[in-house]
């Protein structure tokens, strides 16, 4: 089950980062290709994540096919977050 508070927190940094609330009704539409997400977004969200749950992902570490979409972001998180 999904750790909601985790969800919550980032959907907040998702939303603050994309500067759009669709994110949170389209949570598998690709960021990216919907012009939410940039190269430089994607290393401020990195960063968010290191800093809000002591969570680091190297932007070498997965594919972007695997941090494409809102749901994808969160499950990366959890599963690095729930390790420590």
């Amino acid at each position: 089950m999904a750790d909601n508070s985790v969800e919550e927190r980032m959907l907040d940094l998702i939303e603050e980062i994309c500067d759009d609330d669709v994110i949170r009704e389209e949570r598998d539409i690709d960021l990216f290709e919907a012009g939410l997400l940039d190269s430089m977004a994607a290393i401020e969200l990195l960063v968010g994540i290191e800093s809000e749950f002591d969570v680091e992902i190297a932007p070498t570490a997965v594919e972007r096919e695997e941090m494409n979409s809102v749901n994808k972001i969160i499950y990366q998180v959890q599963i690095r977050y729930e390790g420590n």
